[in-house]
């Protein structure tokens, strides 16, 4: 599985944890989590996926709480 792929999976479990944010902004907002402030066309996908793994475990029991 490649890291873009690792990164599509990541970003369909960050909209089942945050339903409300738009998809421009859920990656704007892995930018800024990864560290770049607003030069999102620089980000690598390592990057993304890091700060997407990370937001994932933080809250993961935002869904527990939302079942």
């Amino acid at each position: 599985m490649t890291t873009g792929d690792e990164l599509v999976e990541a970003l369909a479990e960050l909209r089942i944890l945050f339903p409300e944010w738009r998809v421009g902004q859920m990656i704007a907002n892995l930018a800024l989590a990864a560290g770049r402030d607003g030069a999102i066309w620089d980000v690598e996908d390592e990057e993304l996926l890091i700060a997407a793994r990370r937001l994932i475990e933080r809250n993961r029991a935002r869904v527990a709480v939302l079942a």
